[in-house]
């Protein structure tokens, strides 16, 4: 069943988004989604790879006498991350996004939309599709799993692709163009659960955190949204405050790669602690709503009666546990001092999750060189090994450098110019794109970045710009056309 953002231009583009839509594709389950591009290709007379990682590489010859151009890798990522709100119930590997038009853009219903990557996987198709666009030898890269480790990428073999120019389309700001990004670590830590008996006088609360913005670790980490797992280490630190309020349980968020916008805590506590703690929970409400206002305006902390658990936590694991996640780095670690307004590092304390045998928590560590990236590393594994935890380092990839000669940035500019009447700003997004471990392994590609506005990516506010898209598109077309011949 078709949806009505098959109405809206460029039709070929928004029509194979809808279908990308349609299809489920969160990280680590793109299988459905790329067969059914393989089986398109093919039926299109297309020459289509996939590798032993996963990823596609789709050929089409050049336009009639643009056999000389140098060949163009139009990259995309095929999977999407999944994130619905409280109410919503959504199962991201059987059901289908449900996209729609709210006036000058286009949503998902209570759902992240997934237009970060699909309107660039969209686009990439699109110009395989359309015999009306021009451009020299085209190779069309889509990878797997950039949102939850960057596997792809990682398993991307040398050799098999033949192209000089690579255009990324994983940018998310009309206007912009993106000449470097920052890399990456996972920070995956274990701490012990040190278990004792329930009281027997006590009863069960369970707090939640709800109502949070949340977003992308990495572009909106310096707009200073509330963290639910920030904010339920605070509540965590206060409880000691009270008579016998001991932890049984914590959880927060479900990414690496997203703010938390949801967090939750199931106490023990006896009858005589109840209106303390009930206190403490309305007035670190109200602090929260006032720290925050204009920021996250919808923040709500509730505690409910809860069914009696087995186990609650050793007052030692609990105070070790509350201290290592409010000491736990969180946010813009540094900013650039090269570039004015770039954040240089930042760190996410992206999931907390209560184990049968342990508490495990997961960070995201950004910067734009790895020696940053490192000391955030030390740093966060310093909090955590103090506390008796665990700590150990996962999926490190490097940034991509920013190269200030590239000729396909400079026709990009010029192509922006000539199209739209102002010359875009180049930047360097904190962000992973899968840039830097192309670099790493085909070191010879000039190399670009670029996308429509999409906002709240990793978050069911995700939303993108409709006629930001247009324009894209307009600028990808151009681009193409424009390729320069190889040199002999």
């Amino acid at each position: 069943m078709s949806s009505s953002i098959r109405t809206l231009s460029p039709g070929l583009l928004w029509q194979f988004f809808d279908t990308i839509c349609s299809i489920p594709h969160p990280s680590g389950h793109e299988a459905a989604l790329r067969q059914w591009i393989t089986d398109w290709a093919q039926t299109q007379g297309l020459t289509v790879i996939q590798d032993t990682i996963g990823n596609l590489i789709i050929r089409k010859s050049a336009t009639a006498g643009m056999e000389s151009r140098k060949g163009v890798i139009l990259q995309a990522h095929m999977d999407m991350v999944p994130q619905a709100n409280a109410d919503v119930e959504h199962d991201f590997t059987k059901d289908p996004i449900q996209p729609y038009i709210d006036g000058d853009w286009v949503r998902a219903r209570g759902t992240t939309l997934g237009a970060d990557n699909g309107i660039g996987l969209a686009a990439c198709l699109a110009i395989l599709a359309d015999n009306k666009v021009q451009h020299g030898p085209l190779e069309v890269l889509l990878t797997v799993d950039e949102e939850s480790g960057m596997t792809g990428a990682f398993g991307l073999a040398p050799g098999l692709l033949q192209g000089e120019i690579l255009l990324n389309t994983d940018s998310e700001q009309d206007g912009d163009v993106y000449m470097g990004c920052a890399g990456g670590v996972d920070a995956n830590i274990t701490l012990h659960y040190q278990a004792e008996e329930v009281p027997a006088s006590h009863q069960a609360m369970r707090l939640s955190i709800t109502g949070l913005r949340g977003g992308h670790s990495g572009i909106n980490i310096h707009q200073n949204r509330a963290s639910a797992n920030k904010l339920l280490a605070e509540l965590l630190v206060e409880t000691e405050k009270l008579e016998q309020v001991r932890l049984s349980e914590v959880s927060g968020g479900t990414l690496r790669n997203a703010i938390a916008r949801e967090a939750a805590a199931l106490f023990t506590l006896p009858s005589s602690s109840l209106d303390a703690l009930t206190q403490l929970v309305e007035r670190l409400q109200l602090a929260y709503q006032e720290e925050y206002k204009g920021v996250d305006d919808f923040i709500c902390l509730e505690l409910k009666p809860a069914g009696l658990p087995t186990r609650i936590m050793s007052i030692d694991l609990q105070r070790r546990l509350s201290a290592a996640l409010l000491a736990c780095p969180h946010g813009v670690m540094a900013m650039s001092r090269h570039m004015d307004g770039v954040v240089q590092s930042s760190t996410n304390l992206g999931v907390i999750d209560t184990k049968a045998e342990h508490i495990y928590v997961q960070c995201l560590i950004r910067s734009l060189s790895d020696a940053g990236r490192d000391k955030v590393a030390a740093t966060t594994a310093a909090v955590f090994r103090l506390a008796g935890a665990d700590c150990q380092f996962a999926g490190a990839y490097p940034g991509w450098q920013p190269d200030p000669d590239s000729a396909i940035m400079q026709l990009l500019l010029q192509s922006h110019q000539q199209l739209f009447g102002v010359v875009p700003e180049v930047k360097v997004i904190h962000a992973g794109l899968e840039c830097g471990l192309f670099k790493a392994i085909y070191p010879h590609w000039d190399m670009v970045s670029f996308g429509p506005t999409i906002q709240g990516a990793h978050s069911p506010a995700e939303r993108v710009h409709i006629d930001a898209v247009a324009r894209f598109w307009q600028l990808l077309v151009s681009v193409l056309k424009l390729i320069p011949e190889t040199k002999l």
